[in-house]
């Protein structure tokens, strides 16, 4: 059950979460690349996989001591994977962003083979999993080719259709000088023969004519007319529209959320479009986000906001190579000028979540995956010890990329790693959200220096997690704490069709979510009516649990109506399933007048057989239950890998994994003659019940 976020994703993560295998081709690609750095204490390439072939990680793996090497089992690595260190400050940062990269290596190999090809990359997938990380590394892989300055001139022919020309790198600022310096001795020149002509006509005035006025009014005509005809001098000097003078690797130009103007290249407006006042077409012609990349990369996150007709130019863009400048506007006086075609002879690297492939124009996709790759980005990874010793030098890295924040203890990196797990949301996995794990990273490490700490602790790390809560949980929190003011958790007794649901805000905030049913005569065919701003998901799920309770009920329901509350549910209503062994659970007992245990809260979606289904964020869950005061929660037992609660909780709340509906009606259900006859009786009819459990048994997974 969710309010505003669907559980549907929870099927995705467990089908799909595999890593692809890296690339074998990835040896050779590395050294093509540019090779790994060298080797130090900290970071080291790989010699070798499992099989005992030679393979290059990308100079990324964290060297651990030979004592250490031969450590092969979990327990024996500890935390930090076998890494033996005092403080971050111990651990080596690579140089090259890609050799910085966590996780990803489907990715970072797809990356290392578009840069050596100069091929063209989409990467989807949640945010902060790396991508812009991983658009910047490729611009330092590209191969090393001659970059190009863009001048553009004058047209003498056609002043609305200026000139372009590409010279080499460096060269375009010394032929700017070089007509500059020209055109101030042209002006020279002209200034000393204009102040001699205006000093013979003043002197011909007073002598010859003795008339001052006559004299000053020549002058001013003479003088006018000089600074008006050298306005032609002004235009012969190019304007330098892209400039990698100082350019040392190939450019990367992030063009996320960039109107047309700042992505295609525009014209400024001109107010003054005639009568000797106006600017020069050329000096008007601005550079976009596309000729600026050339030679390099384009990196554009949340493709899909592009509007149709950006994304239709940019494809074009990418087709020919060049493209003219012409003004964005249609009302300016730009719009009438139009350049000749600009080299834009990028690599692509678009970007987005997994809306972006719906909006995004279908011929450009077409031409990204036409001449290049497409990627999907992980979010989480297998927990190794390797990728362990990976995220303590990730630590490392936000340190040093800070550089205003402590290094971090070994205690302090190993809760760091904790956070990681839980945050995966899979058992004996780690996420690879890392720009969110950063986040903690900064907090933590400001806490530790607004105490003038030598090293950041782990104490500061779990105050950060406090401090740093997102919106959902802190929403979260203040409304358990209201609830408890006003008496609106019920953790204790028997009540007849109610049960505390377990909802999710957001991606890592739960909430108790009671479920209200009432059984009433109906005026005409009998009907269910679900309230509480159902999502579609939602609705599904409580027209599945209507087809259980009508085969397992004794009574004819086609006369009666069904009223099914989520109470409180919020402005975001319920989206997701995982309510439906909540609402199969308050239904059948507001039937059969069998009352549900008030300590008890519980989550799982039902197919239309009776099996309880996998869901999503169970430990967000499970700690809501038990910051509400209840003491037992009953959760999918495909979910029991999953949990992974912080130590706190653990002694709060017991957790009791169902696989059938019959389960979960034999815990949550109190009155035992009616409550087992009832569960006999549905075992028999769904046939499908598993073995039987013994209840109130006890399943506390570790967290670790």
């Amino acid at each position: 059950m969710e309010t505003g976020v669907s559980d549907a994703y929870m099927s995705d993560n467990i089908d799909t979460d595999e890593q692809s295998a890296p690339d074998p081709d990835a040896d050779e690609e590395s050294a093509d690349a540019g090779g790994p750095p060298p080797t130090s204490e900290g970071v080291t390439p790989d010699t070798g996989d499992a099989d005992g072939e030679s393979e290059t990680d990308l100079g990324s793996d964290v060297e651990i001591d030979a004592d250490e090497a031969s450590v092969e089992s979990d327990e024996e690595a500890g935390i930090l994977g076998g890494l033996d260190i005092d403080s971050t400050a111990d651990i080596e940062v690579p140089d090259r962003l890609v050799d910085q990269v966590i996780g990803q290596d489907h990715a970072r190999d797809v990356v290392l083979k578009a840069a050596k090809q100069r091929r063209h990359v989409m990467m989807i997938g949640s945010p902060g999993t790396g991508k812009s990380m991983l658009a910047k590394a490729m611009s330092q892989l590209l191969p090393k080719e001659e970059l190009q300055d863009v001048l553009v001139y004058h047209n003498p022919d056609d002043g609305n259709e200026p000139k372009v020309r590409t010279v080499p790198a460096g060269k375009g600022e010394q032929i700017v000088d070089a007509h500059k310096e020209e055109a101030r001795k042209r002006n020279q020149m002209r200034s000393f023969l204009m102040w001699i002509i205006i000093a013979i006509v003043l002197g011909y005035a007073l002598i010859m004519q003795q008339s001052l006025l006559l004299g000053v009014l020549a002058a001013g005509v003479i003088y006018l007319a000089f600074r008006y005809g050298s306005r032609g001098n002004d235009a012969m000097i190019p304007n330098l529209l892209v400039n990698h003078a100082n350019q040392k690797t190939a450019p990367f130009e992030d063009a996320t959320g960039a109107h047309a103007g700042a992505l295609l290249g525009d014209v400024r407006h001109d107010p003054f479009q005639s009568g000797g006042m106006e600017t020069p077409s050329h000096d008007r012609v601005e550079a976009g986000a596309i000729h600026k990349a050339n030679k390099g990369v384009l990196f554009v996150d949340e493709i899909n906001t592009l509007d149709i007709r950006s994304q239709q130019k940019l494809m074009t863009a990418i087709q020919e190579g060049e493209f003219s400048i012409t003004g964005q506007s249609e009302r300016s006086s730009g719009a009438m000028v139009q350049t000749e075609p600009v080299p834009c002879d990028f690599v692509m690297v678009a970007a987005g979540n997994l809306d972006a492939m719906e909006n995004m124009h279908p011929a450009l996709r077409s031409r990204i995956k036409g001449y290049g790759y497409e990627v999907y980005m992980d979010d989480t990874i297998d927990d190794e010890p390797e990728m362990r010793r990976k995220y303590a030098r990730f630590v490392a890295q936000e340190v040093e990329k800070d550089g205003r924040l402590p290094h971090f203890t070994e205690d302090a990196v190993e809760e760091l790693i904790l956070e990681a797990r839980r945050r995966s949301g899979r058992k004996d996995h780690l996420t690879l959200k890392l720009r969110n794990l950063g986040g903690l990273v900064r907090v933590a490490g400001d806490i530790a220096r607004a105490e003038d700490k030598e090293f950041t602790e782990r104490k500061d790390v779990l105050d950060a997690k406090n401090r740093s809560r997102s919106i959902e949980q802190q929403l979260a929190d203040n409304y358990i704490d209201r609830r408890k003011d006003y008496e609106l958790t019920v953790n204790e007794g028997d009540v007849v069709g109610r049960v505390n649901g377990l909802a999710v805000m957001g991606e890592d905030s739960g909430i108790v979510l009671p479920v209200m049913a009432e059984v009433t005569p109906s005026q005409g065919p009998g009907e269910v009516i679900a309230t509480g701003q159902l999502q579609e998901m939602a609705q599904e799920a409580v027209q599945n649990v209507s087809a259980i309770i009508k085969k397992f009920s004794d009574e004819d329901i086609s006369e009666k109506d069904v009223h099914i509350q989520f109470v409180q549910a919020g402005e975001g209503g319920v989206d997701g399933d995982s309510a439906s062994i909540t609402v199969a659970t308050a239904v059948i007992s507001a039937l059969e007048d069998i009352p549900v245990r008030q300590d008890l809260a519980m989550t799982g979606s039902l197919s239309v057989r009776g099996d309880v289904l996998p869901v999503g964020g169970v430990t967000h869950k499970i700690e809501a239950a038990a910051k509400s005061g209840l003491d037992t929660v009953i959760i999918p037992a495909a979910n029991e890998q999953d949990v992974m609660i912080e130590d706190e909780y653990k002694d709060q709340i017991e957790i009791v994994p169902v696989s059938h509906i019959s389960e979960v009606l034999e815990v949550a259900l109190a009155g035992e003659p009616e409550k087992d006859s009832l569960v006999d009786r549905l075992k028999s009819i769904t046939g499908k019940a598993l073995e039987q459990r013994e209840v109130g048994q006890t399943s506390n997974p570790s967290p670790q």
